[in-house]
């Protein structure tokens, strides 16, 4: 099982994300958490597309964050790929 939050500025986009989620089997917990307890070949390619597809459209302030429960395994796309890394200052 995988839990996929998400945060995107663009309607359109998002629009387009969520509805992917829900064509592969995502039930949504929240209005940006949709929970997917499928098989890891549906996972994956979920994973995949968000990777592959929906990562290079994705503006400064999207973020994406998968939660992979079964591996305990989070995956960060977008902006939400610097909120563990050290900051340096000039």
């Amino acid at each position: 099982m995988i839990i996929i939050s998400y945060d995107i500025a663009n309607d359109k986009l998002r629009g387009r994300f969520a509805k992917m989620l829900t064509k592969n089997g995502a039930i949504r917990l929240q209005y940006s958490v949709y929970e997917i307890n499928n098989t890891s070949r549906v996972t994956d390619n979920i994973v995949l597309k968000i990777e592959n597809v929906f990562s290079k459209q994705f503006g400064g302030a999207d973020s994406v964050v998968i939660f992979d429960i079964g591996n305990a395994k989070v995956r960060k796309f977008g902006n939400a790929i610097h909120r563990d890394q050290d900051v340096v200052y000039f």
